[in-house]
């Protein structure tokens, strides 16, 4: 069995926690529409996903160490590093949403912390005293987005604990505050090299990979974060101050989101339907997943904050669509492991 664990471990898709963010975003929604039977088998499976990603990352921390320094340096494959700080307090939110306890996700929010110092500061110091640089064409994709989608997943963290904090809450709701300001900058700096790539680059099939549906998925996760901020304003006189620009600037980041998605449909139908590109499973589509599922949650709590109650119409028809593509992505997730236990 350890053998087995050591060679998948090896060359772990450095980004399978985007399996953890997806299914934490869309279990989150289904219980906010009152979904309860569906929204606490996801966490079931989510508990069971993320036991068994974090054993294979211990894993290849201690056997394959060079691979995994390896891979969190590199402009293509570090940035899926991210996905353990956004998969780690999407869990953690799930379970406050879900089951109510307070406890093991605030243990977990000072792991996504930890985590996030690590992995934010040695990817970015790495790419940028790298003597060897690829081009932008060959460097940057809609992973690196996922550094704002985990900026953003610690900031809502923090805000759905707060109100069980008795020392310091004030202290830990400006922390959320500056994290979600820090998210909106990364998003703004990185999908701006992003859309230059899109427009004035050549962009081949392959190369059109489902992360650059995390250019949606991490407006969406900033619209949550600041819909949150929103509905816990009471708890610090400075979010009461500033509301107005906070629901004036998430609601910027809800419509860019918004204006996304046709735009990812499209470009999606014209690799894999116009140009028939091979649909087969890979750990990628977990990051065409994520950002639906979070789409309609913050989309939901975008229209209490700003009490907007029209707006849930949206949710009330995407959180199909999210369970769907989830659906697809997890059956090609099992199908694919009975097939390698198959060959084993």
């Amino acid at each position: 069995m350890l053998d087995y664990l050591k060679s998948k471990s090896k060359n772990l898709f450095p980004a399978y926690f985007a399996l953890v963010m997806a299914t934490g975003a869309l279990s989150i929604g289904a219980h906010l529409l009152e979904m309860i039977v569906i929204s606490k088998i996801l966490l079931g499976i989510n508990i069971v996903a993320y036991l068994v990603l974090w054993i294979l990352t211990f894993i290849r921390l201690f056997y394959f160490f060079p691979n995994l320094i390896g891979d969190m340096t590199s402009h293509e494959k570090g940035p899926g590093f991210f996905t353990l700080i956004a998969g780690t307090s999407v869990f953690g939110s799930q379970i406050i949403t879900i089951t109510g306890n307070y406890s093991f996700p605030y243990i977990l929010w000072f792991l996504a912390i930890f985590l996030w110092i690590i992995v934010m500061y040695t990817f970015f110091t790495s790419v940028t005293i790298r003597q060897n640089k690829p081009t932008m064409e060959e460097g940057i994709n809609g992973a690196w987005l996922i550094a704002a989608v985990a900026t953003q997943s610690v900031s809502i963290l923090g805000t759905l604990l707060s109100p069980h904090i008795h020392d310091g809450k004030e202290i830990l709701l400006f922390f959320t505050l500056c994290m979600y300001f820090l998210g909106c900058m990364l998003y703004l700096n990185i999908i701006t090299l992003i859309f230059y790539r899109f427009t004035f680059l050549k962009l081949k099939l392959s190369e059109l990979t489902p992360p650059y549906w995390i250019n949606m998925g991490a407006v969406a996760i900033t619209t949550l974060a600041g819909s949150t901020l929103i509905l816990h304003r009471d708890n610090f006189s400075l979010l009461s101050e500033i509301t107005p620009f906070l629901k004036g600037f998430t609601l910027f980041f809800w419509i860019t989101g918004t204006w996304w998605i046709p735009l990812l449909f499209i470009l999606t139908i014209w690799r894999h339907v116009i140009h028939r590109f091979p649909l087969t499973y890979d750990p990628q589509f977990w990051g065409m997943a994520f950002p639906i599922a979070m789409y309609t949650t913050s989309t939901l709590q975008l229209s209490k904050a700003l009490e907007l109650p029209f707006l849930m119409i949206i949710p009330d028809v995407m959180v199909y669509i999210a369970l769907a593509i989830w659906l697809a992505v997890f059956m090609g997730l099992m199908h694919h492991l009975y097939q390698d236990m198959r060959t084993h």
